[in-house]
């Protein structure tokens, strides 16, 4: 089941598909310390693997396991991070999100706006019950933007995840559709 990544927007910025011109942004994502420790970012750029990693996002929509976005800053069209929502639990009534931004477009509110404009589109458009995402403890800042996204904390997974080598514990926030209503 093919999927099509719509373009939406998202306040200041929109979000949009995957493009070869966006390597630059997985160029600078692959410096970061962190962020290749929590996707499939290379840890260390070059052309080919860069390449590589546009060509994922797109398999992503093509096999159906779910949407990856480019976050744009509308005013000058600048790439500034990553939202994917993944459909693997789908057939449980659930979908999982996931973001990051690249170190020079931090504090802009880049995430907070892509993760209310893709939630409320897969809540209300694709009609998904429940979304979640997980944040480790002491991120602050992405606890914050999940928060200013209408996610509500639900508790602490201890051991839950794989990051960097180590068993790291996540907390796990949710945003629900009940009734017809989106619930926050």
């Amino acid at each position: 089941m093919s999927l099509v990544v719509p373009r939406l927007p998202a306040g200041s910025f929109e979000v949009r598909p995957w493009e070869r011109a966006d390597l630059p942004l997985v160029e600078e994502a692959s410096s970061d310390p962190y962020i290749p420790l929590t996707n499939t970012v290379p840890p260390v750029y070059s052309e080919g693997e860069g390449e590589a990693f546009v060509r994922r996002q797109w398999s992503r929509a093509e096999t159906g396991a779910g949407y990856s976005f480019v976050i744009v800053r509308r005013r000058d069209a600048r790439p500034a991070g990553m939202i994917g929502l993944w459909l693997r639990d789908l057939p449980e009534g659930r979908a999982t999100l996931g973001y990051w931004v690249a170190p020079s477009c931090r504090g802009e509110g880049a995430a907070a706006a892509a993760l209310t404009a893709v939630s409320g589109w897969a809540l209300d458009e694709l009609g998904i019950p429940r979304l979640q995402l997980l944040v480790e403890p002491w991120n602050e800042a992405s606890a914050r933007t999940a928060e200013r996204a209408g996610f509500v904390r639900e508790g602490l997974l201890r051991s839950w995840q794989e990051v960097g080598g180590e068993r790291r514990d996540m907390v796990m926030y949710g945003r629900v559709r009940t009734g017809g209503e989106v619930s926050r």
